[in-house]
C-alpha cells in the first residue's frame, strides 16, 4: 500500500503517509485515506518522508482534500518533504494554503 492511515492515540492527528511516487494512480487510495474522520477535528498530517515525486495532479489532489474537509478539521500541515518535493510545494505556493514543515 502506497498511502497510510493513522490516527495518533488521542485521535488528534490524523497521519496519512505517502511513498513512493504521489500522483493521478493513487487518487481513490488518497480519497479514501480522508475520508470518514470522525467527530474529532483532528489536525490532519500529510507525512512526505518516503514521497519520491509528486505531479500535478497530486497538488490537485491536495487542494481538493483541504476543500473536502473544510472546517471538520483543525488544520492541514504537509510535514518531512524531501528537498525534491519540498521545492515544487515552494515554486506551487502551497505555503501559502498549507503549513509546511
Amino acid at each position: 500500500m502506497t498511502v497510510a492511515r493513522e490516527f495518533s492515540a488521542d485521535n488528534k492527528q490524523l497521519i496519512i503517509s505517502i511513498k513512493g511516487k504521489f500522483d493521478f494512480s493513487l487518487v481513490q487510495e488518497f480519497r479514501q485515506a480522508y475520508s470518514h474522520i470522525g467527530d474529532s477535528q483532528p489536525t490532519v498530517i500529510i507525512d512526505l518522508r518516503e514521497t519520491e515525486y509528486l505531479d500535478s495532479s497530486a497538488l490537485g489532489m491536495l487542494l481538493n482534500m483541504r476543500k473536502a474537509l473544510g472546517s471538520s478539521v483543525k488544520g492541514v500541515q504537509l510535514v518531512n518533504a524531501r528537498p525534491e518535493v519540498r521545492r515544487i510545494l515552494d515554486i506551487s505556493r502551497f505555503d501559502k494554503m498549507f503549513v509546511i514543515s
